[in-house]
């Protein structure tokens, strides 16, 4: 499952030519176009050793009579130092569906061949062969379809004189898109591959590719530039699926600002009455895992001071409440177990939006820590909005002005529970499972971090919640998270412009949580 070096990339590739590596599996081919390159350039090249059938036997990929012909003979070559081995010397270790061949521009890039599951009859070739650059500048491309052909063509231009370094330009590209819109969109099987899909994982489909070489565009969605925090240490992380078919690439996102939007799942109509039907069954299945409290009725939700959108209804009037093993209960419904358990200290509650603009939800502690996941309330429209996550002590939120978005409401965030609760009941001790997939509900969580801005930045927007913001305080910083990965961290603090030693004087939420607004104190703090 990674991303945000900016722009369109450019490919890598040692191939020549738009057709280079397309033709069959051919090992014998490959086999003397190597033999040619080791008498053309003496004592440049050198060809490593082969391997015995039965040391490729055990090996745990299945190994094609074509790829077979040429490891027979040699399991790599070296040019001027540079080292491509066709086997797992020293590393008989298989994942993420490739086999590494060989490191280009001095570690900064890897070139990698796809290596198929299932018997060996099965395939021709291995394949595809690419060239994957993950640090710097963001570059990929898929050089060949098939190892041998491949290996033809690089052997064939290097006895020719060529440096294994010189790499034209790809002259074709297509795009990598959201896993989420694979996920939901026509084609089974490349859905099949992505699962559910992740907001912060893209896919490239390396099936009828128009040529090769061929780029994939694509940018990680971390972003190391424009003053990212000082902790950045990002990563992408690749796999092939399919037997080759697509490369998927996670951005793991640690320490650096998001750096450009994602695609979210996109919620159902019919998101209340899923959550309720789920987490009825999950108490049923496993009631040492689920407890559920009873419901209220409307009459009751009438008679609070906010008022109750009929989605919010369908879920309480068939749940109260939700225990689950290892996280802190949610508690739906107002009353004296409720109120004492959510109670924060009067400055905390003014700083968080005081009364009628949130719900609490859930106590969550960490250490000697604690936080309110709380559901946003639109005074003014009554729509019940995002969940957050906001720490309760009162000087550690002033001085250090943060939170986690945990989802875009209330039914999409017990959706989401009730998932990690049917993935933890399958595993050996679930209260343990539960609180480590669910450990974002406490702020600086490790997630990636959404990016706030000045709101003077938004000045002269078209859009009307971010053009309403930008009349507050000097210093005021948001962000807008309708295209945020849930869960997400807002770090206020940790934005470059935020106030030197800025101070909160108080969160807004506009849009019942569509944005978050952190506005420091200064002496012409206005009130909203």
């Amino acid at each position: 499952m990674a991303d945000d070096g900016q722009g369109a990339v450019r490919g890598t590739t040692v191939i020549a030519g738009a057709e280079a590596g397309a033709a069959p599996a051919d090992g014998h081919a490959a086999l003397a176009a190597l033999r040619a390159l080791a008498d053309a350039r003496p004592g440049e090249v050198v060809l490593l050793d082969g391997f015995r059938d039965a040391d490729v036997d055990a090996w745990p990929v299945p190994v094609p009579e074509a790829v077979r012909t040429v490891l027979r003979e040699t399991g790599g070559l070296e040019v001027d130092g540079e080292r491509f081995e066709f086997g797992p010397r020293g590393t008989p270790h298989f994942t993420d569906g490739y086999w590494t061949i060989g490191e280009l521009d001095v570690g900064e890039g890897s070139l990698i061949v796809g290596v198929p599951e299932g018997e060996a009859a099965d395939h021709a070739d291995w394949g595809p062969v690419l060239a994957v650059h993950t640090w710097g500048e963001q570059e990929i491309t898929v050089e060949a379809p098939g190892f041998t052909g491949w290996l033809t063509d690089l052997a064939t231009r290097l006895a020719d004189g060529a440096d294994p370094d010189d790499r034209p330009e790809p002259p074709f590209f297509v795009p990598a898109r959201p896993t989420v819109e694979a996920a939901e969109g026509p084609d089974a099987e490349l859905a099949a591959l992505v699962g559910r899909g992740d907001s912060l994982t893209d896919v490239a489909d390396l099936r009828d590719l128009p040529g090769y070489p061929c780029g994939i565009g694509w940018e990680p969605y971390f972003s190391t530039l424009f003053n990212t925090a000082d902790t950045g240490s990002s990563e992408v992380q690749y796999r092939l699926a399919g037997n080759g078919r697509a490369l998927l690439l996670r951005s793991v996102v640690s320490g650096d600002f998001l750096g450009r939007p994602v695609r979210r799942h996109a919620v159902p109509a019919d998101a209340a009455s899923r959550a309720v039907r789920e987490l009825r069954s999950l108490a049923v299945e496993f009631p040492e895992v689920v407890r559920l409290d009873e419901g209220c009725t409307d009459a009751a939700m009438d008679a609070w001071e906010v008022p109750v959108p009929e989605e919010i209804r369908t879920v309480l009037r068939a749940i109260g409440g939700v225990r689950m093993a290892g996280l802190a209960p949610l508690r739906l419904l107002p009353g004296a177990e409720a109120d004492e358990a959510h109670a924060v200290d009067p400055e905390t509650h003014r700083m968080m939006g005081g009364d009628g603009s949130y719900r609490p939800l859930a106590r969550v502690d960490y250490a000697r820590s604690s936080a309110l996941a709380q559901v946003r309330v639109d005074q003014e429209s009554g729509a019940w909005g995002a969940v957050v996550s906001v720490p309760t002590d009162p000087g550690q939120l002033r001085t250090y002005p943060e939170l986690t978005f945990l989802a875009e409401s209330l039914p999409v965030f017990l959706l989401t529970l009730a998932r990690l609760a049917r993935r933890a009941a399958a595993s050996a001790d679930a209260a343990r499972h539960l609180a480590q997939a669910a450990h974002w509900m406490f702020p600086n969580s490790g997630e990636a971090w959404t990016r706030p801005v000045p709101v003077a930045e938004w000045a002269g927007s078209g859009d009307p919640l971010r053009a309403a913001v930008t009349t507050l305080a000097e210093g005021a910083h948001a962000a807008d998270l309708r295209d945020s990965p849930t869960p997400s961290d807002l770090c206020f603090h940790r934005a470059a412009r935020w106030p030197r030693r800025g101070l909160l004087d108080r969160l807004y939420f506009p849009g019942a949580g569509l944005l978050a607004v952190a506005v420091p104190v200064t002496p012409r703090s206005p009130g909203v």
